[in-house]
């Protein structure tokens, strides 16, 4: 009989009820860290990525705005093609891109409204001389757009030439600005945000204006000079100028 009843030996059931509310107690517990944890942890992931978002739009707009070329419209025209507001900009650079042609081509980037807020968007067209009387009333079209910032985040942009002075608005001017100040503000707050730049714009000299001797002569019938001249008209090293940074950034 005895041998029996060691054979029968178990847990009873108020040891089963004692070990399953215990495990109850134990996955509460790790429920409610989980659930605090866990939203924190959301919070952290969307901010990174966002910021690696920013960085990377604010990288191509340096980098786009630096290779602004001085082209005019056309041979009726002497100013060259750049249109600069504070939620806008268009300008000429030479094409870059997959299956994109060699040449030059127009980009404007600006601010558009989305379903998910304003978003700063790049889009492109073919630079096409305009020549009066056969294209000059058909405007560019732009296509290939692709998104640079995203809300909450706004870019406000400024130039600044000659004098060095920020200007809101660069608009029907002889001469390309010589930087270009990107800000960077929170829709919620307005706050300017650390992660603002500035560039400079490296097409400093027009191209008539390279075959012309001395470089200032020409330079001075269009009001400017360059950035990095000498008193005499010779350009000066560029490298020597505290402020600038590789990739053409500057806190100015």
């Amino acid at each position: 009989m005895r041998r029996q009843e060691r054979g029968r030996a178990g847990f009873t059931l108020i040891e089963v009820l004692m070990a399953t509310a215990l495990m109850g107690a134990i996955l509460a517990a790790l429920a409610t860290v989980t659930a605090q944890w866990l939203p924190n942890w959301n919070r952290g992931f969307v901010h990174v990525q966002r910021s690696e978002h920013l960085a990377l739009g604010l990288d191509r707009l340096v980098n786009d705005l630096a290779a602004a070329e001085f082209v005019t419209a056309g041979r009726q025209t002497v100013n060259p093609l750049f249109d600069g507001a504070e939620q806008s900009v268009t300008f000429v650079r030479n094409a870059i891109g997959p299956n994109t042609r060699r040449g030059l081509e127009i980009v404007r980037i600006a601010e558009v409204g989305s379903d998910r807020g304003p978003s700063v968007v790049r889009t492109r067209a073919p630079f096409v001389p305009v020549i009066e009387g056969v294209n000059d009333k058909t405007p560019p079209n732009f296509a290939d757009p692709v998104v640079l910032v995203r809300a909450p985040f706004r870019i406000i942009f400024s130039y600044a030439g000659a004098d060095r002075t920020w200007k809101n608005v660069w608009r029907e001017v002889p001469v390309l600005p010589r930087a270009v100040r990107m800000t960077v503000r929170d829709m919620a707050t307005e706050r300017t945000l650390a992660a603002s730049t500035a560039t400079l714009v490296h097409a400093e000299v027009p191209v008539d204006c390279l075959v012309n001797e001395p470089i200032a002569d020409c330079l001075a019938q269009r009001g400017t000079q360059p950035l990095n001249a000498n008193d005499d008209g010779t350009q000066a090293n560029p490298n020597a100028r505290s402020g600038t940074t590789q990739g053409g950034r500057r806190d100015m």
